[in-house]
């Protein structure tokens, strides 16, 4: 297994405003996080957040610490939520063996020495998205299957914002120290997601875009309310939103993205929202 990591530092308003597209998309941007056989990991100074993902083809991959986490094991002061957009695959946790479908989630308690991803067929390989934070204390590894979501619609169809959130990694599910997960489908014949805008200064955030159609893009907007940027998406694709900034999307088609957060508190609803025509 080739296993390969980044670091991503923090940046503040002042510093992004400054910005051209080329150091945003440097700065924000994680691109080819599913890569077969791989493990790839970014490491973001934002709450230690760290973005990841695995895709066992030929063989199964293990979970191994870092040098940022200066740690024996990957998990010996960390939590992990673990979603699956690929084929059927499986996690050994310590021996134990959970098996992880298609958009089925697993969370995987501080402790946990051994994490390794497995495929049921090489010829359509699991390909798990990974969110890891620091963590003070352990709780129990915990599936979540899409059966056992928090379903929540919102939007509307007049506003081209029709969508179904799904809360899969969430303290109404499961104990977590400061991870949350989950995941929102776009309708057919909508584009906007997290609209109206808002942001959430005690939590951060990770956007992973998929079942983008080919030949389509998402538009992610990002900065604050009244200085606005915006990076161009594709599929399989992350973007790290600071918690001073808002986060938001519109897609020339429907699409699919995971969210994740990290922070002070495990509020869902903590958020300010900023009506649209203050956006500039």
């Amino acid at each position: 297994m080739e296993e390969k990591f980044e670091v991503r530092y923090a940046a503040s308003p002042r510093e992004v405003k400054a910005m051209d597209t080329k150091e945003l998309r440097d700065e924000f941007l994680v691109q080819d996080l599913l890569t077969n056989d791989n493990v790839k990991l970014v490491y973001s100074h934002y709450d230690r957040y760290i973005i990841g993902g695995a895709v066992p083809v030929s063989k199964p991959l293990e979970l191994e610490s870092i040098a940022p986490l200066k740690s024996s094991f990957f998990l010996e002061r960390r939590e992990l939520g673990a979603i699956n957009i690929g084929g059927a695959g499986s996690i050994s946790i310590d021996g134990e063996v959970f098996d992880v479908d298609f958009k089925e989630a697993l969370y995987i308690g501080r402790g946990a020495k051994s994490v390794i991803f497995s495929s049921k067929d090489a010829a359509n390989p699991a390909k798990f998205y990974l969110n890891s934070t620091p963590a003070h204390k352990s709780f129990p590894n915990k599936k979540v299957g899409r059966e056992d979501a928090e379903v929540v619609e919102l939007g509307s169809v007049e506003t081209v914002n029709a969508r179904t959130l799904r809360k899969l990694i969430v303290n109404s599910i499961v104990d977590t120290c400061q991870l949350q997960m989950g995941m929102t489908e776009i309708k057919s014949g909508s584009a906007w997601n997290t609209m109206p805008a808002h942001v959430h200064d005690r939590r951060m955030e990770v956007y992973f875009y998929f079942e983008i159609p080919q030949d389509q893009a998402v538009c992610h907007f990002m900065g604050q309310t009244d200085e606005t940027r915006h990076i161009w998406m594709g599929e399989n694709e992350a973007v790290i939103s600071p918690p001073w900034s808002i986060h938001s999307g519109a897609g020339t088609s429907n699409y699919t993205f995971i969210w994740g957060m990290a922070g002070e508190n495990l509020d869902y609803g903590d958020m300010d929202v900023c009506k649209i025509t203050d956006l500039r």
